[in-house]
């Protein structure tokens, strides 16, 4: 993922990442943009670019397949979150959790819910 940090990965991009995390092989262009360019109103010529943007930042691979090419991710979601979140936290919050955490309280945008969820990954760290 290294590559992949240093060029920042876009949101459109990330929804090409998205449909191949979740194939469970390899997709032609033509594939992914079955998966996301009905719903995001692309063509399948925009796909292929975000595609070769992929494949120049080393984030997805390409193979031959006869006349077409096919696509896998080289970056997993859990790397590609991790790097996302700690720029998050870096660019945001001076890399301190607990500033992002104090905000979301001070703006009310924490639930019940997630205040429980929060509470229970801090007792399973401090185990």
């Amino acid at each position: 993922m290294a590559d992949a940090a240093a060029d920042r990965i876009s949101e459109a991009e990330q929804s090409v990442l998205e449909a191949l995390w979740d194939a469970d092989e390899a997709l032609t262009a033509s594939q992914v943009a079955d998966r996301v360019g009905a719903e995001k109103g692309w063509s399948l010529a925009t796909v292929k670019t975000l595609l070769s943007r992929l494949v120049a930042k080393n984030a997805i691979a390409t193979q031959p397949d006869g006349r077409r090419f096919l696509y896998t991710p080289l970056i997993g979601r859990d790397a590609f979150l991790g790097s996302e979140s700690r720029r998050l936290l870096d660019r945001l919050f001076g890399g301190r959790a607990s500033s992002l955490f104090a905000h979301l309280a001070e703006a009310e945008a924490l639930s019940e819910r997630d205040l429980n969820e929060i509470e229970g990954l801090l007792r399973e760290l401090r185990k």
